[in-house]
């Protein structure tokens, strides 16, 4: 069962976008959407084009949906006409709105309540991504993603949604017939080069090879058009497992143990002279160092390659 009107709001604008992707997808099959959709810009079409083509009759297949994005306008510019097609939607026709915002007291939007739905997109906190990632890959691709998965993930590629959204659909293509999405496959998909990359650049901080340092990491963003993006969260990723691992060694275990329960994979060696060559307060201050830039670049105050570049050239000043 489906409503007549969808209206989806949110500021995000690629937030809205995957939404609506994902109403789409549910609504018509990729066979229907040649002669059953039509998605257009509201500035590139009229509200009597719209409303026009939501009351044609449909053809090879049982419903027309129309999109207007960036609607916001568009709705002020056409309040009336709209108010008189929310009292009587054409039964076959399917209207999808996205705008920024959707005032709670206008007519419109109190007439939607009646024969739509509303659709608010927030940007999800940190803590609830996990959960989100689980129930999309269930109901996109019908896999079962595992949480202990979806933080690994989070922790590898941030927490822009449409993004984690992004690389669970890779995700599910890689698991080809598995029904279930582990860390594994993330780790061998999404974190192999990240974590490899960030690794190099650590690892050369550790020896002293400023040069090094610094090369291996413009390679990280040279060779990964993601990388603005993901690079904070993996040198997060890998310095979080550096503390844990110095607290855990510090209470007496064995370096295999530690190994075992923090899912340490790879260079387990290479690792550990990593860990011993920094004390758990300087391991700690680049974390807290590393929330700051993660902030800044949120907040336009820097970029991405410039902070790290400048976290690195500090760090290997102090090694």
């Amino acid at each position: 069962m489906h409503e007549s009107i969808y209206v989806i709001a949110g500021k995000e604008e690629s937030l809205v976008s995957t939404e609506c992707q994902a109403l789409l997808d549910r609504l018509l099959e990729p066979q229907q959407r040649t002669t059953g959709l039509l998605s257009a810009e509201a500035a590139q079409i009229s509200v009597s084009d719209v409303l026009d083509e939501l009351r044609t009759a449909p053809f090879l297949t049982d419903k027309r949906v129309v999109v207007v994005k960036g609607a916001d306008d568009f709705v002020s510019e056409n309040r009336q006409l709209l108010e008189r097609y929310f009292d009587s939607p054409c039964p076959t026709g399917i209207l999808i709105l996205t705008v920024k915002s959707w005032p709670s007291k206008t007519k419109l939007a109190k007439k939607l309540g009646k024969v739509g739905k509303l659709i608010g997109v927030t940007q999800p906190k940190t803590w609830q991504l996990p959960g989100r990632l689980v129930k999309y890959a269930s109901d996109a691709h019908d896999k079962k993603l595992t949480t202990e998965a979806a933080e690994f993930l989070v922790e590898l590629s941030g927490d822009e949604l449409a993004r984690l959204y992004s690389e669970v659909d890779k995700l599910s293509l890689f698991a080809d017939a598995e029904k279930v999405i582990t860390p594994g496959h993330v780790e061998q998909l999404v974190g192999h080069n990240r974590i490899f990359g960030v690794f190099q650049v650590i690892d050369a901080i550790t020896t002293g090879d400023i040069g090094q340092a610094i090369s291996r990491l413009r390679n990280m963003f040279a060779e990964d058009k993601t990388a603005e993006y993901t690079v904070v969260g993996a040198f997060a990723f890998h310095f979080r497992r550096m503390f844990n691992a110095k607290a855990l060694l510090g209470k007496g275990l064995r370096p295999a143990e530690v190994a075992s329960r923090l899912r340490i994979w790879g260079n387990k060696d290479g690792f550990f002279q990593q860990v011993r060559k920094m004390t758990l307060g300087q391991i700690g201050s680049v974390l807290q160092q590393l929330a700051m830039i993660d902030f800044k670049i949120k907040t336009g105050q820097t970029k991405a390659e410039v902070a790290v570049e400048q976290l690195v050239l500090n760090l290997s000043a102090g090694s």
